[in-house]
């Protein structure tokens, strides 16, 4: 967060805190993602709020938003809203992994690996989405970094692939489930209240607070969750 001796920046300025290009900058605020600037004389200067929203249509971004989605999400917060108001938005939007998908050509992607892959063995890994192919271009996406050493990990086991398949189809169903009722749960007990306050600014830090300390916490009851169910199951089977 700027301080408030940095309260003002160029645009340059603002580009270089953002990690993106002036003509990012300009191109955003022309889609009506960034506010005009404050004009100082005949300079156009930006501040926190705008650090703020940049921040923003990064995680957005993250999340695989287009910027059509990006537009609609910021058409709902407040063209004022100030950056403990936006850093809130991000605290219940941020992704909850800080991996980012990369592109790839079969070289990287085979030194990646420590092996060479073949067609076959691609077209397994597209199967269980650990990779994606990219419409008109040779590279191949991967989603999620860490998974494709897990990947090639349960390939290497022999199993036949319409059971790895139908296993992934099985955890992305429930894994769904779980994900949109606990969202619905927090929503209905904790964001929901602090809205129909008004939003009161004692509050947002608090909110924000907590939207960060159940990200770890879910996690870890989710997985000693399954860890029971599975010795539950077991404890029925034998």
């Amino acid at each position: 967060m700027l301080r408030t001796a940095d309260a003002e920046l160029t645009i340059d300025e603002l580009a270089q805190r953002a990690g993106i290009t002036v003509r990012t900058v300009r191109f955003y605020a022309s889609r009506g993602l960034l506010p005009p600037p404050r004009l100082r004389g005949r300079l156009g200067v930006y501040g926190a709020e705008h650090l703020a929203r940049l921040d923003l249509v990064r995680d957005l971004q993250a999340l695989g938003f287009t910027l059509s989605a990006i537009e609609r999400h910021l058409e709902r917060i407040p063209a004022d809203a100030g950056p403990d108001e936006l850093a809130l938005h991000r605290a219940l939007i941020a992704p909850w992994t800080d991996e980012h998908s990369e592109d790839l050509d079969r070289h990287e992607l085979d030194r990646r690996c420590g092996r060479h892959l073949d067609d076959d063995r691609i077209d397994q890994l597209v199967e269980l989405g650990v990779l994606a192919r990219i419409p008109d271009d040779e590279r191949l996406r991967l989603p999620n970094p860490a998974m494709l050493g897990f990947g090639l990990q349960i390939l290497d086991l022999g199993l036949p692939l319409d059971m790895l398949v139908r296993a992934k189809e099985i955890v992305d169903s429930h894994t769904t489930q779980i994900a949109t009722e606990l969202r619905e749960l927090f929503v209905a007990n904790v964001l929901r209240p602090y809205v129909e306050a008004g939003r009161p600014e004692q509050e947002r830090e608090r909110v924000r607070e907590v939207t960060d300390q159940l990200r770890p916490l879910t996690i870890q009851v989710l997985v000693n969750g399954f860890q029971q169910a599975v010795n539950g199951v077991i404890r029925d089977h034998v």
